[in-house]
C-alpha cells in the first residue's frame, strides 16, 4: 500500500479552512447558529445511513430535505452571513478609497458642544443614551435599522430623544456631517470577551466600533458614567471636566 503524497499546497489547504472555520465560528458565536448546525448535521448524517439501508422512501424525504440546505441556511444564517461580510468589506481599510468615490464625504470640523451638554446632563439624572459619531466608514447598515432624521443637535432634542418614556429612547442617535440622521437604530453586540458588568449599550457600541471607525458616547443608565468607544477600546468613568477634551480628541484622530 503506498503512501498519499502529501505537499506544502497541501498543508497550505488545511491551514485556510482552519482559519475559515474559526472566522465562522467566531461569528456566529454566542448566537443560536451552533445549535443549528448540530441539527443540519444530524439531519446528515440520518440521510446517508438510510441511504446505506435502501430506505428508499425516507432517503428521498431527507435527500428533498438536504438538496434545498443552501437557500435554508441563507435564510436561517442571514443576519451571521450579513454580519460577516460586513465585518470583511468594513476591515478593509486599504481600499477606503474605493468608498470614496462613491459618497460625497466632506471632511470638517464636529461640534460636540450639544452631545458634551446633553451627556452631562443625562448623567447626572442617570439617563441612559447612545450616540454615534460617523467618520469615514459608511454606517447606512445602522441607519436603516432606526428611524430616519435630518435635525440640527441640540442639548435639549438628545435629552427627549432619550428620555426613557420617550419612543425614540431606545436604541443610539447617528450623527453625520454635524446633523442627526437617525435615532433609535441598532447596533451590532460585540462578540468579544468583555467584563460581564458591562450592559447592552456599552457591548453595542464595542461591537460597532470594532466593525467601523465610528466613535461611540454612552452613558450609563445604572451609574450615569460616561464613556467613549473607539477602535473597539473604552474609556469608562470619563470626568466631567475632560469628556468633551476627550470626544475631541478621539473624533480628530485619524484610523491606523
Amino acid at each position: 500500500m503506498g503512501f498519499i503524497p502529501f505537499h506544502f499546497i497541501d498543508l497550505l489547504d488545511i491551514v485556510l479552512v482552519a482559519i475559515l472555520l474559526y472566522v465562522l465560528y467566531r461569528a456566529v458565536k454566542g448566537t443560536s447558529a451552533p445549535y443549528i448546525m448540530v441539527g443540519i448535521v444530524t439531519i446528515y448524517l440520518g440521510w446517508v445511513i438510510v441511504q446505506a439501508l435502501n430506505m428508499e422512501l425516507l432517503s428521498t424525504i431527507l435527500g428533498q430535505i438536504i438538496s434545498v440546505g443552501v437557500i435554508a441556511l441563507l435564510i436561517v444564517f442571514q443576519p451571521e452571513l450579513r454580519r460577516f461580510l460586513l465585518t470583511i468589506g468594513l476591515r478593509q481599510k486599504e481600499f477606503n478609497f474605493i468608498t470614496r468615490l462613491f459618497t460625497n464625504r466632506k471632511e470638517g470640523g464636529v461640534n460636540t458642544s450639544p452631545v458634551v451638554s446633553a451627556c452631562l446632563d443625562m448623567s447626572e439624572e442617570k439617563v441612559g443614551a447612545l450616540i454615534v459619531f460617523r467618520r469615514r466608514d459608511d454606517l447606512q447598515f445602522v441607519i436603516e435599522s432606526g428611524i430616519t432624521l435630518d435635525a440640527n443637535p441640540s442639548a435639549s432634542l438628545l435629552k427627549n430623544i432619550f428620555f426613557k418614556n420617550a419612543p425614540l429612547h431606545d436604541g443610539a442617535v447617528v450623527i453625520d456631517n454635524n446633523r442627526i440622521v437617525a435615532a433609535k437604530c441598532i447596533l451590532p453586540v460585540t462578540q468579544s470577551n468583555v467584563p460581564k458588568s458591562y450592559g447592552t449599550r456599552h457591548r453595542a457600541a464595542i461591537g460597532l466600533s470594532e466593525m467601523t471607525d465610528a466613535v461611540v458616547v454612552v452613558v450609563s443608565e445604572e451609574t450615569g458614567a460616561i464613556s467613549i468607544v473607539k477602535g473597539g477600546k473604552i474609556t469608562r468613568k470619563i470626568d466631567a471636566q475632560k469628556f468633551s477634551t476627550l470626544l475631541q480628541e478621539a473624533l480628530s484622530q485619524t484610523r491606523k
